[in-house]
């Protein structure tokens, strides 16, 4: 519909005659006037433009196990967000290989962040990842990661794939929400689950810093798309009940300061705390008590030093063909 009324301006302006504005001063005037108008409406009324309250979070459904010969998997639908995450586990030969000039290395654990046209409802080529999907996957792989066991109370390696499809507003977030419950719905022992929330902020003058001579920031939670576009703020917080496994903030203002900061983080620890709450009614932690039966077994014990050279053979064979 704002796209409706943007054409409109530019059809109707661009008709007149005598010097007229170009398009891209059009569309910018346009995108001022809407954010200006949300600034507005939160200021008097406290509701946003899809009739939220500030501090409200979009509806939240949830499932895990939803693919039968997966490892683990989950289906996460925050509003108009949805995440299709799976969890995968193997033995240390599936680590991921990181080729560095210091040498080569290996990850325990790593995540795949797949976000394909179609899910904003448009058609185009499907390639190697950009640099979206690399970002918002080192993001929610740095989430989830610190909630991890440690490899000697469980050593797999353990690959995480979260694929959106469907985008209205902070996909990589909900890959946080739906990665955490595959990985519970895999036998992964998680202590403390980890969710995900993107907070942004409406700001009357963006030449300014919020919160200083009356340009009053207002804190949104759980922003959508179009919050996304028209605000000045995105800053995507992700944690457990104890505290933030990471965040990533972006602004379109001269700068926030720490008032602002400290409203902001208390209001997505309150979201943060209500999904988590969604999550637990799904899977309470540690999630599955024992692995699936479609998991791969891995045990350890000891050998008794007498019998080491039974077990390597002569010249290394009998471990080779054990390997």
């Amino acid at each position: 519909e704002m796209r409706s009324i943007q054409k409109i301006c530019i059809e109707t302006l661009g008709a007149e005659d005598g010097p007229y504005p170009e398009t891209a001063h059009i569309k910018g005037a346009f995108k001022d006037l809407l954010r200006r108008r949300m600034y507005a409406l939160g200021k008097s009324s406290s509701v946003r433009c899809d009739g939220r309250d500030l501090d409200q979070v979009r509806p939240i459904s949830a499932e895990a196990g939803v693919l039968p010969r997966t490892h683990g998997s989950a289906l996460f639908t925050r509003g108009e967000t949805q995440s299709l995450a799976t969890a995968t586990l193997g033995d240390a030969g599936m680590r991921q290989k990181i080729d560095k000039i210091s040498g080569l290395d290996s990850k325990r654990f790593y995540l795949q962040y797949t976000f394909p046209p179609s899910c904003v409802g448009e058609t185009g080529r499907v390639g190697a990842p950009g640099r979206r999907e690399i970002g918002h996957g080192n993001l929610a792989e740095r989430a989830l990661v610190h909630a991890l066991p440690s490899e000697e109370s469980f050593p797999y390696t353990i690959r995480v794939e979260s694929l959106i499809t469907e985008s209205h507003g902070s996909p990589s977030m909900a890959s946080v929400c739906g990665g955490c419950l595959a990985l519970m719905d895999a036998g992964v022992p998680i202590e403390r689950p980890v969710a995900g929330i993107a907070m942004g902020m409406l700001l009357d003058d963006l030449h300014a810093l919020s919160d200083v001579d009356g340009n009053d920031a207002i804190i949104l939670s759980d922003i959508s798309g179009t919050e996304d576009a028209m605000g000045t703020m995105d800053f995507k917080v992700a944690g457990d009940r104890t505290g933030i496994t990471t965040f990533q903030l972006d602004i379109k203002c001269e700068g926030l300061t720490v008032p602002t900061m400290e409203r902001a983080l208390e209001q997505a620890r309150l979201g943060r705390l209500s999904i988590l709450d969604e999550m637990d009614a799904v899977l309470s932690a540690p999630g599955r008590s024992e692995l699936p039966p479609t998991v791969p077994r891995i045990g350890s014990f000891s050998i008794a030093e007498e019998s080491i050279g039974k077990v390597i053979g002569p010249g290394g064979k009998q471990i080779r063909a054990i390997i």
